[in-house]
């Protein structure tokens, strides 16, 4: 398996994406197909962590008043089920591997993953 969950307005998936040779791998758009629980269940195989999954720079948080330090593992999953805003993204997932999000460490690793 090789899936790239990406939000085509973003321009940080965009900008990511564009560095690697994505033949062969299934793109996903989130918005206009949502990831479904089956999706995520195996992304937290992955990671065992919903919160791993979790953007906290949605801007659904503040839409709904949401105070993050009070969720657990369940409102974590619930709400990235509920809003595709709400997972990190974009999300590089394979059967061993996932890269989720576009923080500096994420794209070191998946940098060395494409190059390898």
């Amino acid at each position: 398996m090789k899936k790239v969950f990406y939000l085509k307005t973003c321009g940080t998936c965009k900008k990511i994406m564009a560095e690697f040779d994505l033949n062969g791998w299934e793109l996903r758009e989130i918005k206009s197909e949502p990831v479904t629980t089956e999706e995520l269940a195996e992304m937290y195989k992955l990671t065992n962590s919903y919160e791993a999954l979790f953007s906290k720079k949605s801007t659904q948080i503040k839409a709904r008043e949401i105070d993050t330090k009070s969720l657990g593992e369940k409102d974590f999953k619930d709400l990235i089920l509920d809003h595709y805003s709400f997972l990190k993204r974009p999300v590089f997932i394979t059967d061993k591997q996932i890269f989720a999000g576009s923080d500096k460490n994420n794209l070191e690793n998946l940098r060395a993953f494409f190059e390898a």
